[in-house]
């Protein structure tokens, strides 16, 4: 059985509109990873979420997961970063 983790999940600019919200704690299984993370946040929030979610970064704990699979561990922050306009 996999003891479940809390994690942060913080969401800005577009990805935070599409969420309908800043940042929320979500319980996960640990070690699950970030890409399982960000489709669990999208099929909660929707259409939107899911539009937006392909387009961002994301960063855990600071540090860039290009390719979404690091694994959660209890206390873990993620970021979900839209691109940015601008220099």
């Amino acid at each position: 059985m996999t003891v479940p983790v809390q994690v942060l999940l913080r969401y800005y600019a577009g990805a935070a509109a599409a969420a309908g919200l800043d940042q929320e704690p979500v319980a996960v299984p640990a070690g699950t990873t970030t890409g399982a993370l960000v489709a669990e946040a999208c099929a909660r929030h929707g259409a939107d979420l899911v539009r937006v979610a392909g387009a961002c970064s994301v960063l855990v704990d600071g540090v860039l997961d290009p390719d979404r699979t690091r694994p959660l561990a209890a206390g873990t922050t993620v970021d979900l970063l839209p691109p940015f306009a601008g220099g």
